[in-house]
């Protein structure tokens, strides 16, 4: 029995010991559980540190955390913002550029005559389809003899300068400029035509291309916006198809920077014709951060204006429209100012 109570103890002093050294071997290194780079997993690493004699030595996961930076912000409501109501307007909506999130809406998927503002759409597609804007286009009767506001007719019925004149060669980008800044019917039918050979023809890849955006609530009859004759109830679109087409011309800067002029001359190929165009903004240099503003107008669609503005750092842009609105200015005016007092972007 005393032979069998020693060897015990010799085997006792032996685990006793083990336990010691293993012990040790922990206190100088540990497994750190760190998340990987691509966030989806843990990978486990060994580290060296330091023994702490005396001290339990607890194994605690150590989180190497990865964040992408933001690359978008979304406009959330400050607190005690205040409210917005667009009374003046049949139709209306705020949009923030990057996000989508529709800021202030009203009757926005009304379906709607939107006149002149169609010939943002038109823009789009002259720069999608004509990648050199000093090819020329050949003036028709047909442009030339167009209803509404033209060249040298800043207003209709109203005729104070030099008008195209039919064979007239003028280049796409002086087209576009009388289109969105003067509003110029006879320029959009010019462009219409010069791709789609009819002014049939272009809106019907006008309503494919709209197809393809996900305008659902748009259908278009002409490149100017000009309803035709027993057919004006067959043309429409709603604010919120038009602040998804504001959205799009955004992809194209140099129809912001037209939208920006004041004035320009411009001359046909062969420099007989020299024709002075104003813009209509009214808003132009009056607001700060604005970027540009479509206009639009028909006895049947009322008074309509477009417009994109930036906030104060020029980080954030939205989009507002309204239809039909004979306060259509102050509107817009309104809307940019509360917009950019009611939400932050975070």
């Amino acid at each position: 029995m005393r032979y069998i109570a020693a060897v015990m103890l010799v085997i006792g002093i032996v685990l006793i010991t083990f336990g010691e050294m293993k012990t040790a071997l922990m206190m100088t290194g540990k497994n750190i559980f760190t998340l990987g780079q691509g966030g989806s997993r843990f990978e486990e690493r060994s580290v060296q540190t330091p023994a702490v004699l005396g001290a339990a030595q607890v194994l605690e996961p150590v989180v190497a955390e990865s964040r992408e930076l933001a690359t978008s912000y979304l406009p959330e409501t400050k607190e005690y913002s205040p409210r917005l109501s667009i009374v003046t307007a049949h139709a209306s909506i705020i949009m923030d550029v990057e996000s989508g999130k529709v800021l202030y809406e009203r009757n926005a998927d009304e379906r709607r005559q939107i006149a002149s503002l169609t010939k943002l759409f038109t823009a789009t597609i002259v720069m999608e389809r004509i990648p050199n804007l000093d090819e020329l286009v050949t003036i028709d009767e047909e442009a030339v003899y167009a209803d509404g506001t033209r060249i040298g007719c800043p207003r209709s019925g109203y005729c104070t300068g030099v008008r195209l004149k039919p064979g007239e060669k003028v280049s796409a980008r002086n087209l576009l400029k009388a289109a969105l800044m003067n509003s110029a019917n006879d320029a959009a039918i010019a462009l219409g035509k010069h791709i789609g050979k009819t002014q049939d023809g272009f809106a019907d890849i006008m309503n494919a291309r709209g197809k393809e955006l996900g305008l659902n609530n748009s259908h278009f009859c002409t490149p100017s916006g000009l309803e035709p004759d027993g057919r004006e109830h067959e043309c429409y679109s709603t604010a919120a198809d038009i602040a998804k087409v504001a959205v799009h011309a955004l992809d194209f800067p140099e129809i912001w920077e037209i939208m920006r002029y004041e004035k320009q001359f411009i001359t046909s190929a062969d420099g007989q014709y020299t024709h002075e165009i104003f813009n209509t903004d009214q808003l132009l240099g009056q607001f700060p951060n604005l970027l540009g503003t479509k206009t639009g107008f028909t006895p049947l669609a009322g008074y309509s204006l477009l417009a994109v503005a930036t906030d104060y750092s020029a980080n954030h842009k939205v989009v507002a429209v309204v239809l039909d609105d004979q306060s259509r200015w102050q509107s817009i005016r309104s809307m940019f100012e509360w917009s950019f007092q009611a939400f932050d972007w975070k």
